[in-house]
């Protein structure tokens, strides 16, 4: 079976996606080869690019690693593999769901995942250490999600600011609200009690 994958959407994919992509594979630790986390963004400008260094920063301070990336334009070919879609902002939820509208149940902005995940009370499948079973527990936890969101639309709360420009303490920043959601994704996701 193929690993439950998560897509990181942001603008230019150098900033905000790929700290998201690189720190969830931190959070992941000892599971992280259970899961394949990828990023993407809308424009295609920084094409090939390696992480911006401030956004590079944050990723290796927190443990992380940042070698080896390269920034890619999102193509519908990536959501279409993908079982959860984060997207740093509504706008480019929208863009998602222009692109391929059936992957709506499986398409949040980052912060209203997490607060739909801080409500999840929910029983998953059971996680038993192995890539199936995390797949399964992922792919209930983003059903359980996408139904109590209700078809509920994002709020401007949920949205990350984009770093891009600004000081190292708006990345440490965006980096913490990052760290909000998807450490609790890679526990919920990796729990091997419920």
């Amino acid at each position: 079976m193929t690993p439950f994958s998560v897509l990181q959407v942001c603008m230019g994919n150098i900033c905000r996606s790929p700290m998201a992509e690189r720190l969830f594979v931190l959070a992941l630790g000892e599971h992280a080869e259970l899961v394949y986390s990828h990023s993407a963004g809308t424009g295609g400008w920084h094409q090939g690019n390696p992480m911006n260094p401030p956004a590079a920063r944050q990723v290796l301070a927190r443990g992380g690693d940042d070698s080896g990336f390269g920034a890619r334009q999102l193509v519908a070919g990536h959501v279409e593999a993908s079982d959860l879609i984060l997207t740093a902002t509504t706008e480019q939820y929208d863009y998602v769901l222009s692109m391929c509208p059936d992957a709506a149940p499986r398409t949040f902005v980052l912060g209203q995942f997490g607060r739909l995940l801080t409500g999840h009370a929910s029983e998953l499948p059971a996680f038993s250490g192995d890539a199936d079973s995390l797949y399964a527990r992922g792919i209930a936890l983003v059903k359980a999600l996408d139904g109590a969101r209700g078809g509920s639309r994002p709020v401007p709360g949920d949205d990350l600011e984009d770093p891009y420009g600004l000081s190292e303490a708006t990345y440490t920043r965006i980096a913490d609200e990052i760290e909000s959601t998807i450490k609790p994704l890679a526990a919920k996701l990796t729990r091997t009690d419920t």
